[in-house]
């Protein structure tokens, strides 16, 4: 079976630009991009995931870019961009709507199933690498505004195989124990 791409875009400095009407209201609808002036605009890791499952033509210059090539010129201004992708396939291949992240460092909102363009992102995503050092104060302050807004924080972990797991986190008090401290320093 040939499949052909249903979508094709143009490479504008490192973003990629729809301007078919029928494309962009497909895409729309799917949760992919921003619309600005009659145009959609993808992202870097939606370009990819749609480079990845066919479904795009991307071109620069009427020059044909693939999948490698991109992910090439991306990692050169973004050395997260390969973090990202993996989470965002991974999601999209669950039948997640996702979204660019919103502030508090978070990498992606993740709307619940059925309900895109209905109500807000459910869940604000945060893509760790496997091994890789978060300090637990900055982590709980994010923590406590997400879980302000009424959304919940998920950690995603790339392990080194590429395979995405998602870790629900929730604020947790560590209470000072004086009464034991007090007690640990008598001879």
């Amino acid at each position: 079976m040939d499949e052909t791409p249903e979508v094709i875009g143009d490479l504008i400095l490192d973003q990629t630009c729809i301007s078919n009407k029928n494309m962009i209201h497909d895409l729309e609808q799917k949760g992919f991009g921003e619309i600005e002036n009659d145009k959609l605009f993808l992202k870097s890791f939606e370009t990819l995931y749609l480079l990845y499952t066919g479904k795009l033509l991307l071109k620069k210059n009427k020059k044909q870019i693939d999948f490698d090539t991109f992910m090439s010129i991306c990692q050169k201004t973004n050395s997260e961009i390969l973090t990202k992708f993996l989470i965002f396939r991974d999601l999209k291949t669950r039948g997640y709507v996702v979204k660019d992240g919103f502030g508090f460092g978070s990498d992606f909102r993740v709307y619940e199933r059925g309900h895109f363009g209905e109500k807000g992102a459910k869940f604000l995503i945060f893509g760790l690498n496997e091994g890789q050092q978060e300090k637990m104060g900055a982590l709980q302050k994010k923590i406590d505004e997400i879980t302000q807004m009424g959304k919940e924080p998920i950690i995603a972990v790339i392990e080194r195989r590429g395979e995405v797991i998602y870790y629900k986190i929730n604020k947790m008090n560590f209470l000072e124990n004086k009464s034991r401290l007090e007690d640990s320093f008598k001879f």
